[in-house]
């Protein structure tokens, strides 16, 4: 039986198109080529002005390589980039442990790889990053899926003291809006393991393209959502055993920074925590202690 021919990748078949190419089509698509990973982020126009081309230039190439338009290829480039593996979580599942102490074995091996892992974090990058977010004038935290709690709890921390000047992207609505109001000037803080979520990638990439200075909380240097970082703040996340990545770095990480953030701050800062403290107790937010 004749087996199927594997499919081609859509990168293989702009490089196998490019010598029967008019020589403009040809500049554009080894621009694509050599891109591909700002193909699927950035806009065509965006593209464009790098490439020193005619955005409609980038339809023509798309429909010479078969493609509806530009936006058929893109989404064709972004599927081939996607990881082969398609379970990042039940892949790390191994299978159950013997003996009647396993379960306790495994919280021991889990616990023991988590201190290990903080024990490596950087805390001079930590304090450096927070330097930037107090400086910034606004801030901006970004985090999808499994990391939006991380995102949250940097967000309400900041915003005991900070509460005017700190934003959840998506938080009060689609977060494309939020990427569009980011400006020189702000930080933004984008935190992301693998696999990583396609629209942390975009938060990064909109900090980057806005003149913000990006934080990136991250698993690894080559993280997508990392890439033109001003400060990446590392954690681990692979190393712990068990189903799901650890966050336990991220989350220390989070809270260093609005520590060092708030400690910046001086007077001001305990002035408005103070403030925020009073509100929360005349609205009766906290159940009363018995003494």
């Amino acid at each position: 039986m004749t087996q199927p021919r594997p499919k081609s990748s859509p990168l293989n078949d702009l490089c196998s198109a490019l010598p029967s190419l008019p020589m403009r089509l040809q500049q554009v698509g080894r621009f694509v080529a050599a891109n591909d990973y700002d193909a699927t982020t950035r806009s065509m126009r965006d593209l464009a002005a790098e490439a020193g081309a005619d955005p409609a230039a980038f339809t023509r190439l798309a429909k010479a390589l078969g493609y509806s338009g530009w936006d058929e290829l893109r989404a064709a480039l972004t599927e081939a980039r996607r990881p082969a593996q398609s379970s990042p979580f039940s892949g790390r599942a191994r299978g159950g442990r013997k003996g009647p102490n396993a379960e306790i074995s495994l919280v021991s091996d889990k616990l023991e790889a988590e201190a290990a892992g903080l024990a490596r974090i950087s805390a001079g990058s930590v304090a450096n990053a927070a330097k930037a977010l107090h400086a910034a004038r606004r801030i901006w935290i970004a985090g999808f899926r499994s990391c939006r709690s991380v995102a949250e709890l940097l967000n309400y921390e900041l915003r005991l003291f900070r509460p005017d000047a700190v934003h959840l992207v998506g938080g009060s609505g689609p977060e494309d809006l939020d990427l569009g109001a980011f400006h020189s000037g702000d930080a933004v803080v984008v935190i992301g393991f693998a696999p990583y979520s396609r629209a942390s990638v975009l938060s990064a990439r909109a900090a980057h393209d806005s003149g913000a200075t990006l934080v990136a909380i991250a698993d690894t240097i080559t993280a997508p959502m990392a890439e033109g970082a001003d400060h990446l703040l590392l954690y681990e996340a692979a190393a712990s055993p068990g189903f799901f990545p650890s966050l336990t770095g991220a989350i220390a990480i989070a809270q260093s920074l609005a520590a060092v953030t708030f400690v910046l701050g001086g007077a001001g800062a305990k002035r408005r925590l103070e403030e925020t403290e009073g509100r929360l107790a005349a609205l009766s937010q906290y159940v009363a202690e018995k003494g």
